[in-house]
C-alpha cells in the first residue's frame, strides 16, 4: 500500500518538475524584455483649459531585448488613440480618469493618469473696468493649479473673446458671482443702444446667458448689485442706483422694477451676506432718517434699532443710530474656519459721525441675538467706541474703496495712491492711521480692494489718471506687512470692482 501512495505522489508532482524545467528553458533562450515608463515622463495629474492641446511623448524603456511595442491611450475605459504620443485637443469640460498601456510580447504595463479640462477662467481674480471714454472691459487671472505655476491676467477683454455676437454696455461698474453666473451692472452711455444694461454670464465660460437692457426707466443708473451668492428662482434683489433709489432685479427671470421693499433714498454703501443655502441678509442705510435697513430672507425690511424687528416708522424713538451719519460701513471678512466658530452669522463694521467725534461699531448680520436667561431679543453688537474727533476729517466716505477682516481686526482703505491701515478693535484712533503701502506714481488712484480665502494675501487695484490705454494694475501684497508679492501692470483700464471668482 505504500508503494502505491510513493508511485502516486511521484505521478502528482511530475508536471511542477517539467514546468520548473520548460521555464528555465525559455528564460535562458529568449529572455523576458521588462517594460519600463521613466519616471516623470507622464504627470499622474493633467489640468488643461478647454480649446487648448495636450501633448504627452512618453519616455519607454525595455529591460533586455528591445521588441516590439503597441501603444494604447484610454479614456473612461474606452480606446482614444494607439498611437505611441498623446494629443487630445479639449472641447469639452470635465475631469476624465485615462491610462497609457504599453505592451509587447512578454507582457504588458499600465500607467493611469487623470485629466482635468478646465474652463480658463476656473477660478480666480476678476476685475471690471473702463476707459476715458467709458468703454468697459472685463479681465480675468486664473488661479495657479499648482504652487511652481506663475498666474497671469488673460489678454485681451473677456468678454468680447466670449461674446462676439454682443455689445458690452460701457461704464461697468459691478460684478457679483451668484447661482452659477457672473452678474454684471453697466451704466451705458444713454447714446444710442448703449443703454443702463445688466448681463448674466455663465461663470466658468463667461458667455452671456441672459441680457437685460434698461431704456424704459431714465432714472436707472445702476451703481450697486445687491445679489446674494445663492439666488432663488423668482426672487428679485435690489438694485442701487447713482441718485440713492433702488429697483429689483430676477436674475432666474430677467426682469427689473421700482423697488417696493427699499422705496426710499439710500448711502452708495451694502452689505450683502449669504450664510448658507437661501439664508442671506441685506443691508442699505437709509440717508433720510439716518437708519439701517436689513431684509432679511426677503423679510422686512428691519430696521436696526433698540427693539425687535422695529419698522421704519419707529424710527423716531428706537434707533440705534440716532444723531449719527454714515461715513462708511464694510463688511469684515471672514476665512471658512471663523465662519463656522461665528455660527455663520457675518458681522460687519460700520463708522459713523455727528458733530463732535466718530463712532465705530461691529453688528452682527444676525441684528437681533436671544437671551434665554431672561426671555428678551437684544442687539448682537459690541456698542459703539469713540473712533476719533470729526474736527480732524478723515479720507473715507461711502464710496471709499475698503475691506476689512477678521484674521488681523484691520480695515484697510484708500487714500490715492496709499493704503492705510486702521485695527478697528484696539484704541486707535481712526484719524491717527498711518500708511500701509503706497502704490504706482503719485497720481494713481486706488478703485478696488479683494483678500484671499485664508487674508494673507490683498488685491489692491488702481490706476494711472495720466496715462492711455490700458492704465490699470493690480498688485498683490502681504496683508499683515504690506509687502509686495506680486505687480501685475498695465492689464485693465480703470478697474470699478474686483472680486474673487469661485469655482
Amino acid at each position: 500500500m505504500k508503494n502505491y501512495k510513493k508511485i502516486f505522489l511521484f505521478i502528482i508532482t511530475l508536471p511542477l518538475f517539467v514546468a520548473c524545467f520548460d521555464d528555465e528553458t525559455t528564460e535562458a533562450t529568449h529572455p523576458l524584455s521588462e517594460i519600463r515608463i521613466q519616471d516623470g515622463s507622464i504627470k499622474e495629474v493633467y489640468n488643461i483649459g478647454k480649446n487648448e492641446t495636450l501633448v504627452i511623448s512618453p519616455v519607454v524603456t525595455q529591460t533586455n531585448v528591445e521588441k516590439p511595442l503597441s501603444y494604447t491611450w484610454e479614456i473612461d475605459l474606452e480606446v482614444y488613440s494607439t498611437e505611441q504620443e498623446f494629443q487630445y485637443s479639449a472641447k469639452e469640460l470635465g475631469e476624465y480618469n485615462c491610462r497609457f498601456i504599453v505592451e509587447n510580447e512578454d507582457g504588458k504595463t499600465f500607467f493611469p493618469f487623470k485629466l482635468n479640462v478646465n474652463t480658463p477662467y476656473e477660478e480666480g481674480i476678476t476685475v471690471i473696468s473702463t476707459d476715458a471714454q467709458g468703454k468697459s472691459m472685463l479681465s480675468f487671472m486664473q488661479t495657479p493649479y499648482s504652487p511652481n505655476e506663475k498666474a497671469e491676467f488673460t489678454k485681451g477683454d473677456c468678454f468680447a473673446i466670449n461674446n462676439q455676437d454682443y455689445n458690452f454696455a460701457s461704464n461697468a461698474v459691478d460684478i457679483v458671482q451668484s447661482g452659477g453666473r457672473l452678474v454684471i451692472a453697466c451704466q451705458g452711455s444713454g447714446i444710442g443702444d448703449d443703454v443702463a444694461s445688466i448681463y448674466c454670464l455663465h461663470e466658468k465660460t463667461l458667455v452671456v446667458e441672459n441680457l437685460l437692457r434698461v431704456p424704459e426707466y431714465d432714472d436707472f443708473v445702476p451703481t450697486i448689485l445687491a445679489i446674494p451668492e445663492v439666488d432663488y428662482p423668482g426672487i428679485s434683489y435690489p438694485v442701487l442706483c447713482e441718485n440713492g433709489k433702488t429697483y429689483e432685479y430676477s436674475t432666474t427671470e430677467g426682469v427689473l422694477t421700482p423697488s417696493r421693499k427699499f422705496p426710499y433714498t439710500y448711502a452708495q454703501s451694502c452689505i450683502v451676506s449669504s450664510r448658507s443655502g437661501y439664508d442671506y441678509d441685506i443691508l442699505f442705510w437709509d440717508k433720510e432718517i439716518g437708519a439701517l435697513a436689513n431684509l432679511y430672507v426677503g423679510h422686512g425690511p428691519y430696521y436696526c434699532s433698540r427693539n425687535y424687528h422695529s419698522t421704519r416708522e419707529e424710527m423716531d424713538t428706537a434707533n440705534y443710530f440716532e444723531g449719527k451719519d454714515l461715513v462708511a460701513m464694510t463688511k469684515i471678512r471672514m476665512t471658512d474656519d471663523q465662519l463656522r466658530e461665528n455660527g455663520f452669522a457675518t458681522e460687519f463694521l460700520s463708522i459713523t459721525k455727528n458733530a463732535s467725534a466718530y463712532y465705530k461699531s461691529v453688528i452682527a448680520t444676525i441684528i437681533w441675538e436671544h437671551n434665554y436667561d431672561i426671555g428678551e431679543n437684544y442687539l448682537a453688537s459690541n456698542g459703539f467706541n469713540m473712533a476719533g474727533f470729526s474736527s480732524f476729517p478723515i479720507p473715507l466716505n461711502e464710496k471709499t474703496p475698503c475691506i476689512a477682516n477678521a484674521t488681523y481686526m484691520s480695515l484697510l482703505f484708500a487714500d490715492g495712491n496709499k493704503v492705510r491701515r486702521w485695527n478697528y478693535t484696539s484704541s486707535e484712533l481712526i484719524t491717527n492711521t498711518k500708511e500701509l503701502l503706497t502704490v504706482g506714481s503719485d497720481d494713481a488712484i486706488i478703485t478696488a480692494f479683494e483678500i484671499s480665502k485664508d487674508h494673507k494675501k490683498t488685491y489692491v487695484a488702481f490706476y494711472e489718471p495720466e496715462q492711455e490705454g490700458l492704465n490699470g494694475s493690480v498688485w498683490v501684497f502681504n496683508t499683515d506687512t504690506g509687502e509686495v508679492l506680486e505687480k501685475y501692470d498695465n492689464v485693465c483700464y480703470k478697474p470699478t470692482k474686483m472680486i474673487y471668482k469661485n469655482k
